[in-house]
């Protein structure tokens, strides 16, 4: 099963606490020898979605939106995305330079189109810039994709 995921960076720590707790829950619904996860592994939740699949025995995949992404992440998540980056089976690119929102979007719908499901870690809001998460999650739904909604009941971000 390939399972990508996309969500809202930036949570709140009981928030956040929250959603590892979900995500870790939610990967063993999953038989981990066929679990593939596919993640842009930026800092919140599409990192927390592929250190739970490794976790877990599964097998990684990453997709980089552009050649410029890895900077525009928070240098304390360079570590751990350098980390993810070693430990993934495959990796797919945009073939995009600069970090913008629609290479963020161009890198998720790769996402998507190489998934069997997506996991959202979403609110249920309108996203704050293009590329957000309900943009990802309403490109799946638009494409037919299975999407399985992640949020703890009352958080808010």
């Amino acid at each position: 099963m390939r399972v990508g995921i996309t969500g809202h960076r930036g949570l709140p720590e009981p928030v956040e606490a929250q959603v590892r707790a979900l995500l870790l829950e939610h990967v063993e619904t999953y038989d981990a020898r066929d679990l593939v996860g596919i993640s842009c592994i930026a800092d919140g939740p599409d990192a927390w979605w592929a250190h739970a699949v490794v976790a877990a025995g599964g097998q990684i995949e990453v997709v980089v939106p552009a050649a410029e992404y890895r900077e525009g992440l928070p240098d304390w998540h360079h570590p751990v995305y350098d980390d993810l980056m070693q430990r993934a089976s495959d990796v797919h690119d945009t073939g995009l330079k600069e970090s913008t929102s629609e290479a963020h979007q161009a890198g998720s719908e790769i996402l998507v189109g190489l998934s069997d499901r997506l996991v959202a870690v979403w609110d249920g809001q309108p996203a704050r810039g293009y590329g957000g998460t309900a943009d990802v999650v309403a490109y799946a739904e638009g494409v037919g994709a299975p999407v399985t909604i992640l949020w703890p009941e009352g958080a808010s971000r």
